[in-house]
């Protein structure tokens, strides 16, 4: 069973004695082939034979074409036994009984005149395609048919006459061009025109405009070229107008040397043309401008090529204002500035539907960049000041706002020296719509022109807005600290700590614990960190406190210039360790673990750091161990793992805890022991 399988082995693979070629093999099968079924050859002895043969076929085919007349072959084969047997009078019979029964048969007709041409009946034949043509006049088999017979003949006035009446049906391209061509072969070529025209009249496709002027280019002169073309352009017009003729045209008149010319045919069709008609035509121009323009020339063609694609592009989705931006960028790059102004009114235009931010995001950056580029480039001070008043009229400020708008504005202002202006529009902004971004902007140019006044009533507008910011509070107290006055400062950074709510409360604290420790006032900083520690209990507190510590000088200490390199005071030491027991004494009681941990992390750090042996020993001896545990999956079967940190602390007092308690048991038993005794004596 194994052996069979697969294909059979070759065991012997030296070469054979006997060599077969191809041609050997090609012989072979050749001479195997079968015979074919061959008819066997009549011989007539006498004519009375003939006759009786000729007339028992005759009554055969009659028996044929009786059973069916409309079938085609039953005709043909008996008018082609006919002609075999060189009776022409009957066969033309046979072909006029066949046409009389189905006179539309193209292949009887065919037949028909070409046994009256191969037996040089001319006149039957010319007569037959008369027959024909008038019967059948919109089959070109027989057209074509009747003037190759004609031309054949050297008949050419005949064969124009032909085509005239061919032409009068206005038949297909092909019949045209066949004419054309006849008159081309006998020099005849202002008959080759009018028939063109007519042509074109019939057919005006684009081609075949083509077709006419490549024909005068060969024959004729640039002018009849030139006027061809331009009475295709307006026999067309815009609605049928395609790009093959242009192009034509245009390597025409770049043929010639006619540069201008062609860069002029390229341009006026592309203006009138859309891009998805053009695409060749935009291809051939840049080649053009490639091969014999300049630079200016190619750049040209690129913008033109670009300007149909954002056309086209803003048509379909008037509402995509990225691409407005980017067609108004194109045209800035131009240079034309009418253009620009069109493309950016064309582009303001499309104004959001709905009063939704998010749909006037990319519409305000329209009015930014006219203003912009208008101010820059155009150098129209004017326009931009209206176009900046016009987007501020335009935006529903009781909905939605934008600051950079404001901003942009009175950056504006100020360029043109108009501080009046820019104050009254940042006023303006602040009065209509105030945000965190106005106020502070607004007081940044009152800080560059030293107006510090106008900063602090701009700093109490803005806390009186929003007294829940933490960075108006900030800058409010970093502008005050820069003018040298201290109590100011710490009045507003108490006015600060006791509002209810703050968005960032923990960066006051910290500025208002950095400024007094930078003031070197230790004693207000530290009983900062106390009230602090009073309404939060978050480690970062408690390591900042002990690092403050620290760094801090004691009170019989003053505090050094350089505190960088200053040694730490063991006094420091204590007090910092002060602050981590404190912090690990309230977390333990809380049962904090995570924050116990970090909190233990720092202390460790500060030993490593400021410690010596006995406290770095102690340190590590309350560092936790992470233990792994398992638990059960609430509602399931399941267990999972988890990690617990046990504290060597804890751990001891538990023993301590479980050593008392079982001395209180034993103490109580020994006396109930003790009273029971007692008892029994007395009894």
């Amino acid at each position: 069973m194994e052996s069979s399988r697969g294909p059979p082995r070759v065991r012997n693979k030296a070469q054979a004695p006997v060599q077969i070629s191809a041609e050997q093999l090609l012989r072979e099968a050749v001479d195997r082939q079968d015979v074919g079924i061959q008819a066997p050859t009549t011989r007539f002895s006498d004519l009375e034979e003939l006759h009786e043969y000729q007339g028992r076929k005759r009554k055969e085919y009659e028996d044929y074409v009786r059973r069916n007349r409309t079938r085609l072959d039953n005709w043909t084969r008996y008018a082609a036994w006919e002609l075999e047997q060189k009776e022409f009078a009957r066969a033309r019979s046979v072909f006029e009984r066949a046409l009389d029964v189905i006179p539309t048969e193209v292949t009887i007709w065919i037949r028909y005149i070409d046994s009256e041409i191969k037996h040089r009946n001319i006149n039957h034949a010319r007569n037959l395609l008369d027959r024909a043509v008038t019967i059948l006049p919109r089959l070109d088999k027989l057209w074509f048919k009747y003037v190759w017979m004609e031309e054949t003949l050297n008949n050419i006035p005949g064969t124009r006459q032909v085509f005239e009446r061919w032409m009068s049906w206005e038949p297909d391209e092909a019949a045209w061009s066949a004419y054309i061509k006849l008159e081309k072969r006998y020099g005849e070529f202002q008959r080759a025109r009018d028939i063109f025209q007519r042509f074109t009249i019939v057919h005006p496709e684009p081609k075949n405009w083509i077709k006419w002027a490549r024909f005068e280019e060969e024959n004729g002169t640039s002018d009849l070229v030139r006027e061809v073309f331009g009475m295709a352009v307006e026999t067309l017009g815009d609605d049928f107008m395609d790009e093959r003729l242009f192009i034509s045209y245009a390597k025409f008149e770049a043929k010639l040397k006619e540069f201008e010319r062609a860069r002029a045919i390229y341009k006026y069709a592309l203006d009138r043309m859309s891009r998805s008609k053009s695409a060749n035509l935009h291809k051939n121009y840049t080649q053009f401008e490639k091969q014999f323009g300049e630079t200016d020339g190619i750049e040209n063609v690129i913008l033109s090529k670009r300007r149909v694609q954002y056309e086209e592009l803003v048509k379909e989705r008037p509402k995509d204002y990225d691409a407005w931006i980017d067609y108004a960028r194109l045209e800035e790059s131009a240079g034309d500035h009418s253009r620009v102004r069109e493309i950016y009114q064309r582009a303001l235009a499309q104004i959001p539907p709905t009063q939704e931010k998010r749909h006037w995001r990319r519409y305000i950056y329209l009015w930014i960049f006219f203003a912009l580029f208008e101010e820059l480039e155009a150098k129209d001070v004017e326009s931009a000041r209206d176009i900046y008043n016009g987007c501020l009229k335009l935006i529903p400020h009781k909905h939605f706002t934008f600051a950079k708008i404001w901003l942009l504005k009175a950056d504006f202002e100020i360029r043109q020296m108009q501080i009046t202006a820019a104050r009254k529009t940042l006023g303006q902004a602040i009065g209509m719509c105030p945000k965190d971004k106005l106020f502070r902007s607004y007081i940044e140019m009152e800080l560059k022109l030293f107006e510090f006044d106008r900063c602090r009533k701009l700093y109490e507008k803005w806390i009186e807005w929003n007294p829940t910011s933490t960075s108006a509070w900030i800058k409010f107290s970093e502008l005050e600290r820069g003018l040298d006055d201290l109590d100011r400062v710490r009045a507003i950074f108490e006015l600060a700590v006791d509002q209810e709510t703050l968005d960032m409360p923990e960066l006051l604290w910290k500025s208002y614990i950095d400024f007094e420790e930078e003031e070197g006032e230790y004693g207000r900083a530290r009983a900062l960190y106390k009230r602090l520690l009073e309404k939060t209990n978050h480690v970062k507190v408690w390591t900042a406190y002990a690092q403050f510590e620290t760094n801090a000088p004691g009170e019989d200490e003053e505090p050094e210039e350089d505190d960088e390199e200053r040694p730490i005071s063991e006094e420091a030491k204590a007090r910092a360790r002060a602050v981590f027991t404190a912090a690990n004494k309230l977390y333990r009681e809380n049962e904090a673990v995570e924050d116990r941990v970090v909190l233990l992390k720092a202390w460790k750090s500060f030993e490593d750091t400021h410690g010596g042996e006995e406290d770095i020993a102690k340190i590590n001896k309350q560092m936790p161990t992470q233990i792994r545990r398992r638990r059960r999956v609430s509602g399931t079967d399941e267990f999972e793992e988890y990690f617990k940190y046990e504290f060597p602390e804890d751990s001891q007092r538990g023993a301590r805890m479980t050593q008392l308690m079982g001395n209180v048991a034993k103490w109580k038993a020994a006396q109930e022991a003790k009273e029971k005794e007692e008892q029994n004596g007395d009894g």
